[in-house]
């Protein structure tokens, strides 16, 4: 169990680069400096949040391991410790039809200065794998503003394939789906 996890058996994941963990109270500061920042949060397609927003999304974190046994990990350099930003599966039920709301969703979201380094794609690799051993494998869906390029090649390589898009963010979102590890690829 992770100290400060609330009581959740979060796995660690570690890479060459990374260590994906827990996120621990502690973590919330940098958390929400993350989602206050709009260059960021104009890559995934929302407004930046303040702190009761984001305190609120860090708590769903933590009740997604506590309720489902899979949630999002903090991203941290394995050698300096720096919080990169944060990537895993979780269920958010965001109204855009069955087909995608009854499937766990994956998502990432890094710092400014992680981006462009292929810490997406190393810590994305390391928590599919993950889920893909697991209880809970199966189909993925995401979300993703248009406009992020990066985030929609990292999306494609990983095996996601573009279902349709909805209205949403400053450019439209793409939802998209990444079959199970027992079913033929889309």
């Amino acid at each position: 169990m992770i100290p400060g996890s609330g009581g959740a058996d979060i796995p660690e994941l570690v890479t060459p680069r990374l260590v994906l963990r827990g996120m621990r109270a502690g973590d919330f500061p940098t958390f929400a400096k993350l989602w206050s920042d709009p260059e960021v949060t104009a890559r995934v397609g929302v407004p930046a949040r303040d702190e009761a927003d984001s305190w609120a999304a860090f708590l769903r974190n933590a009740g997604s391991w506590a309720l489902l046994g899979y949630g999002q990990w903090a991203i941290r350099d394995r050698s300096a410790g720096t919080f990169l930003g944060h990537a895993g599966i979780f269920r958010a039920m965001r109204g855009h039809g069955e087909d995608f709301d009854s499937v766990a969703e994956a998502g990432w979201v890094l710092a400014r200065a992680a981006q462009g380094r292929g810490i997406g794609t190393e810590a994305v690799r390391a928590m599919l794998a993950w889920i893909d051993a697991s209880d809970h494998a199966g189909p993925l869906v995401a979300q993703i503003d248009r406009g992020n390029a990066a985030s929609l090649a990292l999306a494609a390589r990983m095996g996601f394939r573009r279902m349709r898009d909805v209205t949403g963010g400053e450019r439209g979102l793409a939802l998209l789906r990444r079959p199970g590890p027992e079913e033929p690829p889309g």
